[in-house]
């Protein structure tokens, strides 16, 4: 049932990411979040022995998902790193590919030492006292609580520069890591009591397993589904504070085209509509050109000229950081501007 809710929620992701990034040019993380559902419905008893027995029922379809689950992850793990400056060695090490060959090459061939026998959905279980079965699991399982203590590092990295709303993914993301690095704690305390034969604490762990699997995966979804969905919300929320400025500033804007000879002609109405901030930065560096030209007299009240400048912070990002900068003089000279 567990398992089938976390695939269920990884294709749910996989179809958000599809809407939510279409149009961006890397989809990197929709190709690592399809492939790890697919990795995640193979671990479906039905799917798993329908795939097995075309592989003549000899257990390849265990190998095959955890395969795509690291493989998965080594590509979300890259995402994740690419999408901020933030990249410290440890973190490129891990996400890195010499770390996944290592761990494909240690899984593939403890894979084949096991005795296997017949298809069985519960792999591990039943093979799990074997040395090369605890050597397989460890292998795998080592690489995937690497790869998520490197998202967990760039997570919290996100959350510390993150401002608002935009600390939700990366605290999702956070949960989400540890409870995946705390799953495959698990799965390796599980190996070494089955290998020992410690069979109550095997067990005992194991009762986790399932709780940490879901918390892992719904967390780690809602982070990344949660990261376009905040961009979306901030993009409109700038395109809309973009066009008020617009709207604030054309008064201004209108009277530096009258006075000053050269400007390009009025705005039509519905013109700003394709590229507000472009038609921003034209008014803005307009108004600055009347401002300093000395063929013209144009001069700005303060309230005016406080309004220039938030929207030239606006455009620059930095609108709340920069609310108590200095207020230059409206008639400074060129040669002044050039100087400070």
């Amino acid at each position: 049932m567990i398992q089938t809710l976390v695939a269920a929620l990884l294709w749910a992701l996989v179809a958000s990411l599809l809407i939510l990034r279409r149009r961006r040019a890397d989809r990197s993380i929709t190709y690592a979040a399809l492939t790890i559902a697919v990795a995640m419905t193979l671990n479906v008893d039905v799917a798993y022995v329908m795939v097995d027995r075309l592989f003549g029922a000899m257990n390849l379809a265990t190998l095959l998902s955890d395969a795509l689950l690291m493989t998965g992850l080594f590509f979300l793990g890259r995402a994740a790193m690419k999408a901020g400056e933030y990249r410290p060695r440890m973190v490129r090490a891990a996400v890195g590919r010499p770390a996944l060959i290592i761990a494909l090459v240690g899984t593939t061939t403890t894979f084949f030492l096991i005795d296997r026998g017949t298809t069985t959905t519960t792999f591990m279980i039943d093979l799990g006292g074997q040395p090369w079965a605890a050597a397989y699991s460890i292998f795998g399982f080592t690489y995937c609580g690497i790869v998520l203590g490197a998202m967990l590092a760039l997570a919290i990295r996100q959350f510390r520069i993150g401002r608002g709303v935009q600390r939700v993914p990366a605290s999702l993301l956070v949960i989400g890591s540890t409870s995946g690095i705390s799953l495959s704690a698990a799965v390796l305390i599980m190996d070494l009591a089955h290998l020992t034969g410690n069979l109550r604490l095997m067990r005992s762990v194991g009762s986790a397993y399932g709780s940490l699997s879901l918390l892992a995966f719904l967390f780690l979804c809602a982070g990344f589904a949660g990261q376009p969905v905040v961009r979306n919300l901030q993009d409109r929320s700038r395109r809309a504070r973009t066009t008020e400025m617009l709207q604030r500033l054309d008064p201004l804007w209108h009277r530096a085209v009258r006075v000053r000879p050269g400007l390009s002609p009025a705005r039509t109405a519905g013109s700003s509509d394709g590229d507000p901030e472009g038609h921003l930065h034209r008014e803005i560096v307009e108004i600055r050109d009347a401002m300093f030209d000395p063929r013209v007299a144009f001069v700005v009240t303060g309230a005016e000229q406080t309004l220039l400048e938030q929207a030239e912070r606006h455009l620059l990002g930095s609108e709340a950081g920069g609310a108590h900068a200095p207020v230059a003089s409206a008639r400074q000279s060129p040669g002044e501007e050039e100087q400070t």
